[in-house]
């Protein structure tokens, strides 16, 4: 059973990339048959009705799945080393069915015909997507995304919970990983309702989200996390008072978080998807 749990969240992980890529490539309308502005057509009512509720049954998976007392009850069904594997494989099937079932709006809001706009606005674009990877790696990726777990598991090891620390962008901003994801659905040159509809849903569940993330990490940590907080803005960097943010407090153990990982792993150590 150990291979098959290991064999289980690898695949898991590696099939998370390939919806990454295909997502940003449906994001962008790049090099895919089926992308936010292209793809199964209707009515505008019945467009937005659909689109609102893939993204609703995306955003509660995320949420629910990430709190303490569903987790509490969750691993009592699902063996505790594949749980976060088993997270990533739902959250891919769901990212999938948007993109299968997604209705564009091809109305334009705006349109930046000059070639530096939107070139700039391609490269941000960039920019936003390799921020998100790039984000989860300042912390622990294959943890993030149940690998190591079950690495651990195959070679017969008791799960080792991470102590925080707040390494590099996480110094500046407590959700860099957030950051990354709203730059890469708003950076674009073209943007039609349908795109808008999407860019401003998936924010509105990101900022709700977060709202819940760090209340769960006060209740945790309490003062400590509410020092954090204090030093460290959630996405726009400070000008001033900056060096007060790099001073990261002492670690943690990771084991007295209950919260969702993503929530916890991106958060300070000492106050996480």
């Amino acid at each position: 059973m150990r291979y098959v749990s290991f064999i289980y969240g690898v695949t898991a992980h590696a099939a998370f990339l390939g919806v990454f890529a295909y997502m940003a490539g449906f994001v962008g309308n790049i090099l895919v048959p089926r992308s936010i502005d292209h793809g199964l057509a209707g009515p505008i009512t019945e467009a937005v009705a659909i689109d609102l509720f893939l993204i609703a049954v995306f955003g509660l998976q995320h949420s629910i799945m990430a709190r303490p007392g569903f987790k509490a009850v969750w691993v009592r069904i699902v063996p505790p080393e594949i749980e976060r594997s088993t997270y990533v494989w739902i959250s891919n099937v769901l990212v999938a069915v948007l993109i299968w079932q997604w209705r564009p709006i091809e109305a334009v809001v705006w349109d930046v015909t000059w070639p530096a706009g939107r070139a700039a606005l391609m490269a941000l674009f960039a920019a936003g997507w390799l921020l998100v990877p790039l984000a989860s790696l300042m912390i622990n990726h294959f943890d993030l995304f149940g690998t190591r777990q079950v690495w651990l598991h195959l070679r017969g090891e008791p799960y080792r919970p991470l102590s925080f620390t707040s390494p590099l962008l996480y110094r500046v901003v407590r959700h860099p990983l957030y950051v990354g994801w709203m730059i890469a659905f708003w950076a674009t040159p073209t943007m039609t309702v349908g795109h808008l509809l999407f860019a401003g849903a998936m924010t509105a569940y990101i900022l709700i989200a977060v709202l819940f993330e760090e209340r769960d990490l006060g209740h945790v940590y309490g003062e400590t996390y509410a020092a954090y907080r204090r030093r460290v803005p959630a996405f726009i960097p400070r000008l001033r008072g900056a060096a007060g943010a790099q001073a990261a407090p002492a670690r943690v153990p990771a084991s007295r978080v209950g919260g969702s990982r993503e929530a916890v792993a991106s958060t300070v150590s000492g106050g996480i998807r």
